[in-house]
C-alpha cells in the first residue's frame, strides 16, 4: 500500500493542476456517475496521510474530491487532451479533463465528492500527519507521541500502523523504524521510548520527501536491494551485524498485524 510519503510527492507531481480548469469530468463509479465538475476551478491538492484532498471552486461552492490508492490505485497526468493508451483506460474510476492537463485515476477504489466543509467526516478520525508542513515539527510529535503512548499495551508495530493514531507511516516505516530504535517489533507500546521514535518518524519521512532528495532509504544507501535494513529481507544477514533476520507473516483481515522483519541481536 502507498505510504504517507507517496501521497505526499503525488500531491506534489499533480500540482500542475493547481488553477486549472476542468472542461470535463468523467465519473467511472456507480455513486457519482451522473457528477460534473465542469466548469470547476482546480484550488489545491491536500494530502492527508494515505488519502488525497483535491479542492475546488465549483461555481461559488467549495467541493473537495476525496481519494485513496489502497493497495494499487494511481493517478496518471498527461497532456491536454490526451488520454492513456485504451489498454489502460479500462481502469480509469476518474477522468478530469482541464485547461492544463488531464489527470487519471486508475484503479482508486474510494472515489467521492462532498463539500469541503464536511471533509472532516473523511478524514477527520485520523491523527497528526507526520507531513503535514502546515503545522510546526514539534506539535506533531507531541500529539504523535501522546496517541501511542494511551496505548500501553498495544505492539509496536500495530499502534505505529494504526492512522487514527499517528498518519502517514505503512509497512516500510514501520519494520525501518522498529530496527532504527532496537525495538522488537511486538514490545508493547509502554515498554518503549515513544517521543525519540516519533521524531525519528518525523525527520526520516520529511527527508524521504525533499524535492531532489533520494526518496525513501533508510540505510543511506540508494542502490537497487540496499535501501532498507529489514523490510523484505526474509533470512538474509542483518546489515549492522549479519545475524540472519526474522520474518512474520501477516494475519489475514487483521490490517495491524502485517509482514513484519526484525533482527534478533540488534533489536531487544
Amino acid at each position: 500500500m502507498p505510504e504517507g510519503d507517496t501521497i505526499y510527492r503525488l500531491a506534489r507531481r499533480m500540482q500542475s493542476l493547481v488553477g486549472t480548469e476542468v472542461e470535463s469530468s468523467d465519473f467511472r463509479v456507480p455513486r457519482f456517475a451522473t457528477a460534473d465538475l465542469s466548469g470547476a476551478r482546480v484550488l489545491s491538492l491536500v494530502p492527508r496521510g494515505k488519502h488525497m484532498l483535491t479542492r475546488f471552486d465549483h461555481a461559488g461552492r467549495a467541493v473537495t474530491l476525496h481519494t485513496h490508492l489502497e493497495m494499487d490505485g494511481e493517478w496518471s497526468i498527461v497532456g491536454h487532451g490526451k488520454l492513456l493508451p485504451r489498454r489502460m483506460m479500462g481502469d480509469a474510476r476518474l477522468v478530469l479533463a482541464t485547461s492544463g492537463p488531464t489527470a487519471i485515476g486508475l484503479r482508486l477504489p474510494v472515489v467521492e465528492l462532498l463539500p469541503t466543509e464536511a471533509e472532516h467526516t473523511v478524514v477527520g478520525h485520523l491523527g497528526p500527519d507526520l507531513l503535514d508542513d502546515t503545522r510546526p515539527a514539534l506539535e506533531v510529535i507531541t500529539e504523535a507521541t501522546a496517541n501511542l503512548e494511551a496505548q500501553p499495551d498495544r505492539p509496536l508495530v500495530s499502534a505505529l500502523l494504526d492512522q487514527r493514531l499517528v498518519l502517514g507511516l505503512g509497512n516500510v516505516w514501520v519494520n525501518e523504524l522498529a530496527f532504527l530504535r532496537g525495538h522488537l517489533p511486538f514490545t508493547p507500546v509502554g515498554r518503549v521510548e515513544v517521543e525519540p521514535l516519533v521524531r525519528l518518524a518525523v525527520r526520516a519521512m520529511r527527508f524521504a520527501v525533499k524535492p531532489g532528495g533520494p526518496g525513501r532509504v533508510t540505510t543511506g544507501n540508494t542502490r537497487p536491494g540496499e535501501r532498507y535494513y529489514v523490510y523484505g529481507r526474509t533470512g538474509e544477514p542483518c546489515r549492522r551485524c549479519g545475524t540472519k533476520l526474522q520474518f512474520s507473516p501477516e494475519i489475514p483481515n487483521e490490517p495491524g498485524v502485517r509482514h513484519t522483519w526484525w533482527c534478533p541481536r540488534c533489536q531487544t
